[in-house]
């Protein structure tokens, strides 16, 4: 099973991946952005520390990476996605775009994943 980066913050920032970990930091995560009531997908492109709408929610990215090229191809990008006018995140976590299950927005409308990190 694949492991999520360990979230550390260093300097109170947005959590990264340990170095140990062997991840490296990319500047834009690629997300696939799915309204389950009207059945299309949009792939939206979105940088490290800035926020896009779909629908009701707002996605923000606070970190994006990728394993190196002589290690198994995977990516991680810490998500804080928020629904509607609250301020509160429904989601804040880690998700990898080779397990989507292990970090998943859990909506009745919505679904979102993680393609790569650029």
């Amino acid at each position: 099973m694949a492991q999520a980066p360990a979230p550390t913050a260093p300097g109170g920032g947005a959590p990264s991946p340990s170095p140990a970990d062997t991840w490296l930091p990319r500047g834009t995560a690629e997300l696939v952005l799915l309204d389950k009531l009207r059945g299309q997908p949009v792939t939206v492109s979105v940088k490290s520390g800035q926020s896009t709408v779909f629908g009701a929610l707002t996605i923000t990215v606070r970190n994006c990476a990728t394993r190196p090229p002589d290690l198994p191809q995977n990516a991680a990008a810490f998500l804080e996605v928020a629904e509607g006018k609250t301020a509160k995140p429904v989601f804040k976590g880690w998700v990898l775009s080779n397990t989507p299950a292990v970090g998943q927005l859990e909506d009745p409308v919505y679904d979102l994943r993680l393609v790569t990190c650029r």
